[in-house]
């Protein structure tokens, strides 16, 4: 416990030195706040340009609350995941490659405790991250298209914010399975290709951990089926569990290949 608690400190400062924890907030700030903004003042920002022909009319669609907090969600989902991933997926592999790790492996260290405490920093700040941005996408929705029920978005954040811990998860153990292009490629092929395939022939699977984060914007409205979200949730927290065993493992495994 007491070697997590200095590898937790060590990964918490750099990523303070790195400006993870300024950055990585700033991106998904303005992921939330483009689409209440862009959506509501659309119309203004056609005619500020210029270009549209006298007496042509559009009419733009009324969005709901839900709807614009689905859209920021779908902000976060693909190019917040991505920024996330690119991030956080040479968190191990990486200090392999430049010889950094040595520098823990000459140590007796628990390997359990540096892929955790890897894992835990990513997490946080990738949670610390999605907070901030569904807060400012939160704030402009509430003034823009009018309020949304506490109780279903906090619901439907902390059903998102366990797919954050699922994605930070496999990233961090294909770091530490693959080298770091390898690792990337393969994190995003799983997560965005995952993503993709779901929303293709999510109609016909009711029950996958790749529906956990239209299951939480499900949970915004009435219409959602109780059974399969309890299962996709097991599902999820079991994939979790397999993900950071494998990590560990990995870990443990792939140290002999640092470089000195």
């Amino acid at each position: 416990m007491s070697q997590f608690k200095v590898l937790v400190g060590k990964e918490l400062r750099e990523s303070w030195r790195s400006f993870k924890l300024l950055w990585l907030p700033l991106v998904f700030i303005l992921l939330g706040v483009s689409d209440p903004i862009l959506n509501y003042y659309m119309m203004d920002i056609l005619k500020a340009v210029g270009g549209i022909p006298e007496g042509f009319q559009m009419v733009m669609p009324e969005f709901s609350a839900a709807d614009i907090i689905a859209a920021s969600t779908g902000q976060f989902q693909s190019i917040g995941l991505i920024v996330l991933i690119a991030t956080f997926v040479g968190t191990i592999s990486r200090e392999r490659q430049n010889g950094t790790a040595t520098l823990l492996y000459v140590r007796p260290i628990s390997h359990s405790a540096l892929f955790l405490s890897k894992w835990f920093v990513a997490t946080l700040v990738a949670m610390i991250s999605v907070i901030a941005g569904y807060a400012a996408s939160l704030y402009y929705t509430v003034i823009l298209y009018g309020p949304v029920e506490w109780n279903r978005f906090i619901a439907m954040l902390a059903t998102y914010l366990l797919w954050i811990c699922l994605v930070m998860a496999l990233t961090v153990a294909m770091s530490a399975s693959f080298k770091t292009v390898v690792a990337a490629t393969l994190t995003i092929f799983l997560v965005i290709g995952g993503t993709i395939f779901e929303s293709l022939v999510g109609s016909f699977i009711s029950v996958s951990p790749w529906k956990l984060p239209s299951s939480s914007l499900a949970l915004l409205s009435d219409f959602y089926d109780g059974t399969d979200f309890i299962i996709n949730l097991c599902l999820s927290f079991g994939l979790l569990i397999i993900f950071i065993l494998i990590g560990i493992m990995m870990c443990k495994s792939n140290a002999s290949t640092t470089k000195i």
